[in-house]
């Protein structure tokens, strides 16, 4: 694939985040696996999405619930089988939608037979496919980095007599992409995938792929509430080098190489100029998504400069949105509470947002019913971030509790006695088969806005302008050859009003009339219309 990627499918493209262990249980066992992912493809189908995004189904010990890879190629029993996957990935097909698969690709688990071969001594010849370095001379660490869930980023191997680097857990040895063995075998990881049919990559923690070869000390944040040890420094030296960009070259090669696919980088924490750095021109990722949105509630004034940051040219890049995912808590929750909306009332606001931005956008799983954030209490978490931070943080396990799909018992997610986090009731209550059968529900909701967004070339395709962001009131066009769209969004808690120059068409509406040539908005109310 050459040129630009200008009305490739993936620009302006909706794609749903399956977590498989939380989506639907095929066999029983209490947890999800590929089969049950085949099973629901209709629902997902039916929500007017491009394409899936499959989080890790891969070989795992599941210390990080498979983002820890203990071989590339091999399903984990837990999901299936490869026969599963190439099931699913024809079942898909047949549907027209594209899957996308996540890729672990900085790091691996330390059960993998590279980590395993490369700890045994320093002559070895996976010696150097791991980063390993001395320790000072008083045995400390070779530098002050900070893992991400909690300590130094370093651990001591008393067979090599040296420490092993990780920037997350202990147990997720970090790959050395300075030697091009490394970058040579993942390169050969991503051609397996291709060949079998995927569209696709989800590049987990991309900008970690390379370390400074000096290992130089990270400088201090300054940050003067900082939650962890990770908070309290700049991550400058074992993140974002400019080396990792070279390795995204050759990605972005062999993934152009066998069709129109695509690579979305996580960026963590990063942000919108990170985003733009690693989408620039026509050699980097094709687009990439930071956490800029999947954190508190930037407030209007904040979210209206991020969104406008973007350059419109051929080669200045493509952003991703997401407002929640498998590692946050989920956005009805974090977001709605801030804004002083409950979830029923924050979710079709925050879906409208999400759908009428500029970029391709990411729908997690359970976004479509308004879910709000899980409750786990401690004896049931899994997370080990949240089991180690108790009380002061729950960890993850609250976003990734079952899809409900009936409101019963188990939620339709499973027929063991108990799955392997719990069932909300809160959630339950708002069952996707429950939801089909009202007139009006958040899962109707979101096919209306989805359908709106694949119909309007302005909505998928437009320019973006900011018209007002202030006092909780964000206003955008969306623009077309054909057509401007008016997005207006009012996150306050008093009723805002919008003068229009003439009466506009009201494509979609919450809590909005249009009334004496003004828009009248209750709190927490949006309203998407066609200028005329």
């Amino acid at each position: 694939m050459t040129g630009n990627d200008t009305g490739r499918w993936w620009r302006g493209a909706v794609l749903y985040q399956i977590y498989p262990r939380s989506f639907m249980d095929a066999n029983g066992d209490g947890v999800g696996d590929l089969k049950g992912v085949a099973a629901k493809l209709d629902h997902v189908k039916s929500l007017g999405v491009d394409g899936v995004w499959l989080s890790p189904f891969f070989k795992s010990p599941m210390r990080d619930f498979g983002y820890d890879v203990s071989d590339y190629r091999e399903i984990d029993p837990l999901f299936g089988t490869l026969d599963d996957f190439k099931a699913l990935l024809k079942a898909a097909h047949a549907r027209k939608l594209k899957v996308i698969i996540d890729q672990v690709w900085s790091h691996t688990s330390s059960d993998h037979v590279w980590f395993q071969e490369s700890r045994q001594d320093r002559t070895n010849p996976k010696a150097d496919w791991y980063v390993w370095a001395d320790p000072k001379p008083d045995g400390a660490p070779p530098n002050n980095w900070q893992a991400w869930f909690g300590g130094p980023t370093w651990t001591w191997e008393p067979r090599r007599r040296q420490y092993f680097l990780h920037n997350f857990l202990s147990t997720q040895p970090q790959l050395n992409y300075h030697n091009p063995d490394v970058p040579a075998a993942i390169t050969d990881v991503a051609r397996f995938w291709l060949r079998l049919g995927v569209d696709g990559f989800r590049l987990d923690v991309a900008n970690y792929y390379v370390h400074d070869a000096q290992l130089r000390d990270n400088p201090p944040s300054s940050d003067p509430a900082p939650a962890l040890p990770r908070n309290m420094q700049v991550h400058q030296f074992n993140s974002n080098q400019p080396e990792t960009l070279a390795f995204v070259a050759k990605i972005r090669e062999v993934v152009d190489g066998h069709g129109d696919n695509m690579t979305v980088g996580e960026l963590a924490p990063g942000s919108y100029a990170l985003m733009a750095d690693y989408t620039r021109g026509q050699r980097r990722l094709h687009t990439a998504y930071a956490f800029d949105f999947l954190g508190a509630w930037p407030g209007v004034e904040k979210m209206a400069s991020i969104l406008s940051q973007w350059g419109e040219g051929l080669d200045d890049g493509w952003p991703s949105w997401a407002f929640s995912n498998h590692d946050v808590t989920r956005v009805a929750t974090r977001w709605g509470e801030t804004i002083g909306a409950t979830p029923p009332r924050a979710a079709p606001l925050l879906m409208a947002l999400l759908l009428t931005l500029r970029g391709t956008i990411f729908l997690y799983q359970g976004e479509e019913l308004g879910l709000p954030e899980g409750d786990v209490s401690f004896e049931k978490l899994q997370d080990p971030w949240g089991i180690a931070g108790w009380p002061a943080t729950k960890g993850r396990d609250g976003c990734r509790t079952p899809m409900p799909w009936k409101d019963e018992v188990m939620a339709g997610f499973t027929k063991a006695k108990e799955p392997w986090l719990p069932v909300d009731v809160r959630q339950r209550v708002l069952a996707a088969e429950k939801q089909e059968k009202l007139t009006e529900s958040m899962l109707h909701t979101t096919r209306r806005l989805i359908d709106l967004r694949k119909t309007s070339g302005a909505l998928s395709a437009g320019a973006f302008k900011v018209v007002e962001a202030k006092d909780g009131l964000l206003v955008f066009d969306r623009i077309s050859e054909q057509q401007t769209i008016r997005c207006a969004f009012n996150f306050a808690t008093l009723r805002a009003e919008i003068a229009l120059e003439s009466k506009p068409e009201v494509l979609w509406a919450a809590d909005a009339v249009f009334a004496g040539g003004r828009l009248m908005m209750e709190p927490h109310a949006a309203a998407i219309m066609r200028l005329v």
